[in-house]
């Protein structure tokens, strides 16, 4: 802390005031000050030199235990040509410096072979992606996938934000999820369609990485914490594929069919070496994620659980006079505290009053930025997310904690819409038939509140008049993603029909699929407009009521 007085300057360092009566004296200190801190820069890349130094010491002595210990950690080559220049004392030395200042864990023993956020939180063993694995490995064998066939799989990459060096908050790209539950940025992966043996490969990381981004993780401690049977680097992936002697490299290839993005092919150097087959995977393993299993189950259940628990924490809170984004700073801080769920499976929504009508509120243009009044009816919809597994959770609700007429009337019809829905499903049973009861349940109710006029319950499904309130389809598959994939995998085309066009699957249910229901009733004006407009519908609107 720097004070300027009329007789000098005076600064503080830690406890002790010390006086300076002069500009120059201060400058002296100043560049006294600044040797020091050039100093201090200067010792961490003595200190990387030294990692480095040890670190070539400790791979020399992991290669005297032997080419079989080598070659589980990826260096069996080198290892037969190393000559080992030290003893176990100053292998022992090595090891302990590195474990002390350099950031690597040697203690294989103590890497967890689950992953958790922290105490509290769900445990997740490696035992549920080494079971992906085996779904996978097992439908291709049943599908005659030739032998000696390996997936071949590029994890989800580390970006920056536009032209900048600010990285992007990572998040690991689904499919590579499902298969490994790798964490980290920039992994590949290969699974052997015959035996379902799993290779990791690792970016090799540079010594600096350390005294920016902490530990230098090793193949060991990878192979330990994921549940695979190898690790090693990606510079080589070439030699490790090679060695495997694949009949086809397959990989993915293939279009979502709710983003309508392609999956980006996976690459690296000297892929041209192998025959690619990128025809046959991506649709086998879309249907595969469709049906969860028992452990994906019980993370969806969680995620679910403190998602409805934070929506609580949240109904308690809000009232007229808050800003909508209270709603979802109350959201977010809820399931990261207390589920350790860092990320959300969405843009939140917390839409009050008129906002409650459009459907996909609370984007970069509407930044839940409303103040809340005084009769609003509010509508939240937020999912927390846990190792990628996401909830989706709509809650509507009067902001001073009373419903009018009106707003208990389009809740219960909602509310009778969603019990229509769950009563009738189950396995066998269409999705677009759920759909369509769904919208009958809103078009009874309206009739028998005077707000559909003029027709028959079947002439105002000709006249497409529920979509005029519930314009989206009636839920989704959920899992990895919040629209989770297979929606469109052996199903039935998209219909293309107002409304039940963006149902985002036509499939029929099956026993392990889990899918939101989640009827709307919507008062937009731009479709009211429309129906106004259109005289097949509007004869059917009753404008006094």
């Amino acid at each position: 802390v720097v004070s300027t007085q009329s007789t000098g300057i005076s600064c503080y360092l830690s406890d002790r005031l010390v006086s300076f009566p002069s500009l120059v004296t201060m400058l002296h200190y100043f560049l006294v000050v600044c040797c020091v801190v050039a100093l201090s820069v200067a010792r961490p890349d003595e200190a990387n030199k030294r990692c480095a130094k040890e670190r070539d010491i400790l791979e020399n002595c992991v290669c005297r235990k032997g080419y079989r210990t080598c070659l589980d950690v990826g260096r069996g080559e080198e290892c037969r040509t190393k000559r080992v220049r030290y003893n176990k004392k100053e292998c022992d030395e090595a090891e302990g410096f590195l474990s002390r200042r350099c950031n690597v864990q040697r203690n294989i023993k103590e890497v967890p072979d689950y992953y958790q956020m922290g105490p509290g939180t769900l445990k997740i063993p490696n035992s549920l992606f080494k079971d992906n694995r085996k779904r996978i490995c097992d439908r291709l064998v049943a599908k005659s996938v030739p032998r000696g066939a390996v997936m071949f799989f590029e994890g989800g990459r580390q970006e920056q934000q536009y032209d900048t060096d600010r990285d992007i908050e990572f998040q690991q790209e689904s499919y590579f999820m499902w298969l490994f539950g790798v964490m980290e940025a920039d992994f590949y992966g290969a699974i052997d369609v015959d035996n379902c043996e799993s290779i990791l490969f690792m970016p090799r990381l540079p010594a600096s990485y350390a005294v920016w981004m902490g530990e230098l993780k090793t193949p060991e401690f990878f192979k330990k914490r994921y549940g695979v049977d190898r690790v090693h680097y990606t510079d080589e992936i070439v030699t490790i594929l090679n060695q495997l002697r694949p009949s086809a490299l397959l990989i993915m290839n293939g279009v979502n069919s709710d983003s309508k993005s392609h999956f980006e092919l996976p690459s690296f150097e000297g892929m041209d070496q192998f025959k690619v087959d990128n025809a046959t995977l991506y649709n086998e393993i879309a249907d595969c994620r469709v049906q969860k299993s028992s452990g994906e189950m019980e993370i969806m259940r969680y995620v679910n659980e403190k998602s409805c628990e934070a929506h609580k924490e949240v109904m308690k809170m809000m009232r007229p006079g808050r800003m909508e984004y209270e709603g979802e700073a109350t959201f977010k801080h809820y399931a990261y505290m207390k589920g350790g769920m860092r990320f959300v499976g969405y843009t939140c929504i917390c839409a009050s009053g008129q906002n409650a009508a459009v459907l996909h509120y609370g984007h970069a243009g509407e930044p839940n930025d409303k103040r809340v009044n005084d009769g609003d009816m509010l509508l939240f919809d937020m999912g927390a997310e846990y190792a990628g597994y996401t909830a989706d959770i709509t809650v509507s609700f009067p902001a001073n904690g009373r419903f009018t007429e009106n707003q208990k009337f389009v809740y219960n019809t909602c509310l009778k819409a969603n019990k229509a829905v769950q009563a009738a499903m189950r396995p066998g049973v269409a999705w677009p038939d759920m759909h369509r009861l769904a919208e009958r349940t809103i078009v009874e109710e309206f009739i028998r509140e005077g707000l559909l006029v003029n027709g028959t319950v079947e002439e105002m499904t000709e006249a497409f008049m529920g979509a005029i309130f519930m314009p989206h389809g009636l839920g989704h598959l959920i899992g990895l993603d919040v629209h989770d994939v297979g929606g469109y995998v052996n199903a039935p085309p998209r219909i293309q029909e107002p409304g039940i066009k963006y149902l985002r699957t036509t499939r029929t249910l099956e026993e392990g699929m889990v899918i939101t229901v989640e009827p709307g009733v919507y008062f937009g004006d731009a479709l009211i407009e429309q129906a106004y407009a259109n005289p097949e519908q509007a004869k059917f609107m009753n404008r006094s009521n």
